[in-house]
């Protein structure tokens, strides 16, 4: 990866842009008005007018400077206001190359989208100091849990040859209906979902297809209760049941597919098994899916080490009450 000549600022990355080999532009500053002139065209010129876009070595360009001396540059990008989410993240480990946080429903792990600020790597960095903070994997936004952050860029590789080994062991919990619904048949636990999955950029929801199995999740059933309101209106009075879900893969929505290729679509998922319209946060349904811990051998200290969340699913609390 091409390291910035630019540092972190505010918790966000500088962004880069590669400039075209040819064209109808003679300056770098023509195709970024080509770009986002539209937008705002005298921010660009301010911008070049104050050196704050540079090059490859951090050398700052001009109104003048030609297409073709550079193939990449950086600034960094006006970030619109945003409105805090109304949640918190805990901090569950800190060392000199770890920090091991719960991140809440509704935050997502990484800037993207509308959410910058608000994202728990740049909360983290500002509130901690921490502008070298990376995420060593990733939660959806509207997954819960623990999750992993290199503090120490030294360190960092022997984290990551982990994850792409698949030598790290990690447990979830959903509540899901107790039962499948019609058509699906009945499920002995614990179970292993193995299937195909695809998910592409263009659309939204990943999708099973027929193939060598890509993915694969082990499901047992933990518990049994009473569904609340909360549940929405398919779960109010129905009983539900707390799963745990050890995935052997880790490809996007991937429990949240298999669980519902069950006929055990997770409460208050807005995608799986049906796609619902879009609307706004309802932060008294969060989707009912908690990563609970996550245990692998230290490559720094050589000493199998565990994280476990410290939160719980609303759901499964509010039958306990």
């Amino acid at each position: 990866m091409m390291q910035s000549p630019l540092p972190v600022r505010d918790g966000v990355n500088a962004t880069r842009l590669r400039l075209p080999d040819e064209g109808p532009w003679d300056t770098a500053m023509d195709y970024m008005m080509h770009r986002w002139g539209h937008i705002d065209p005298q921010g660009i010129e301010d911008r070049f007018d104050a050196g704050e876009i540079v090059g490859e070595g951090g050398v700052p360009l001009t109104r003048h400077t030609r297409l073709e001396d550079h193939t990449f540059i950086w600034y960094y990008r006006t970030l619109p206001p945003e409105t805090r989410l109304p949640v918190e993240i805990g901090i569950l480990y800190r060392d000199e190359h770890l920090l091991v946080v719960d991140k809440p429903h509704f935050l997502p792990t990484t800037p993207g989208g509308t959410y910058i600020q608000e994202s728990a790597l740049v909360r983290l960095r500002n509130q901690l100091e921490l502008p070298d903070l990376i995420p060593m994997h990733r939660l959806d936004r509207m997954t819960a849990g623990v999750l992993l952050f290199s503090t120490n860029p030294q360190t960092r590789g022997k984290y990551q040859v982990l994850f792409e080994k698949r030598q790290v062991q990690k447990e979830y919990e959903c509540v899901s209906a107790a039962e499948p619904s019609p058509g699906h048949p009945a499920v002995d636990f614990p179970v292993v979902v193995r299937n195909r999955m695809t998910k592409s950029r263009s659309y939204l929801l990943a999708e099973v297809i027929d193939g060598e199995p890509n993915a694969e999740t082990r499901i047992e059933r933990l518990e049994t209760f009473d569904g609340g309101p909360a549940a929405g209106a398919d779960g109010a009075g129905q009983r539900l049941a707390r799963y745990r879900l050890e995935p052997h893969t880790g490809k996007t929505h991937q429990l949240r597919v298999h669980m519902a290729s069950l006929g055990l679509g997770i409460v208050n998922d807005a995608f799986y098994p049906d796609l619902l319209d879009k609307a706004p946060d309802d932060y008294s349904r969060p989707l009912q899916l908690l990563a609970r811990g996550i245990r692998f051998v230290d490559p720094v200290s050589g000493k199998p080490v565990e994280y476990r969340s410290s939160l719980e699913l609303s759901e499964a609390v509010r039958a306990r009450a």
